[in-house]
């Protein structure tokens, strides 16, 4: 549970409190009131809160030393920037950023989203069982965000579902930006390693850096079929096992099929292993 404590330093900035939860301490403004730490990550904590003026429960994530790593500091950044544009009912809602105390020295970044109960993956691994029509429904929203963000030009970049956030009515929203990117069709290159390998695209297990929203299409193929096995589909080991696993299951396809490999390299590594 959240537990209320003294600043750090003793003294208490206006309009700030303290909260300590998962040995972590939160200093977050004083319209939202902490009720538990819901999740943990390499960012940081995530604590479900009360908005006291709106009577409203959200989501608030800790992101630690923000500026410590490079690339966690350009992750925060391009999701904040790509999320206060964004309005979709299946998409998350970035609800607030609260601003720190000191601009010219702070660490830590705080943002408010509104609150989910779970995501896909902890559904698909547990025991509850899901019908057609859960499916059915859960992939319908998936897709109709995912036309929504393409329409405005950004590819998501690591869809899986962890990143798919659900709640008790079922309703389906796309979570965590840190990799997307905005992009003016298929011929901007861009860079190559991006999705957690299990849903990714075999254009970028072959080192493609040429792509396009095919890489999030299929992403919501493999989840959809790990939603209705209960199990990844292609759980590869390495990025050639990840390949070979494709293979086996779709076949393998004609040298005029394999015309969006621009690195020979790659072209010669697939045909070995179309034959492995």
């Amino acid at each position: 549970m959240a537990t209320l404590v003294e600043a750090p330093n003793g003294v208490k900035p206006k309009g700030k409190h303290y909260y300590s939860m998962w040995q972590t301490i939160f200093e977050i403004d004083t319209k939202y009131v902490p009720i538990k730490p819901i999740g943990r990550g390499s960012y940081g904590v995530v604590c479900s809160s009360i908005n006291r003026e709106t009577n409203e429960k959200v989501a608030i994530k800790k992101i630690n030393n923000v500026f410590e790593n490079r690339v966690d500091a350009l992750r925060t950044l391009r999701e904040l920037k790509l999320l206060r544009h964004v309005r979709h009912e299946n998409v998350i809602a970035l609800k607030d950023v609260m601003m720190p105390t000191q601009i010219t020295s702070f660490k830590d970044v705080y943002l408010v989203y509104e609150l989910m109960d779970t995501d896909l993956h902890q559904i698909i691994k547990s025991p509850q069982p899901l019908s057609n029509d859960h499916c059915k429904y859960f992939i319908f929203q998936l897709l109709r965000g995912l036309r929504y963000l393409h329409s405005a030009n950004i590819l998501h970049r690591d869809l899986k579902p962890g990143n798919l956030l659900v709640n008790a009515n079922c309703d389906l929203k796309i979570c965590d930006f840190g990799l997307a990117r905005t992009s003016r069709g298929n011929e901007q290159f861009m860079t190559e390693y991006v999705v957690t390998r299990w849903y990714r695209a075999p254009e970028l297990l072959l080192c493609c850096d040429n792509y396009g929203t095919s890489i999030d299409v299929w992403s919501v193929g493999c989840i959809f079929a790990e939603i209705l096995g209960r199990k990844p589909i292609f759980p590869g080991t390495e990025c050639l096992n990840q390949l070979k696993l494709i293979i086996n299951v779709l076949g393998s396809q004609q040298e005029a099929d394999l015309q969006f490999i621009d690195n020979p390299e790659s072209s010669k590594v697939y045909q070995v292993t179309s034959i492995l």
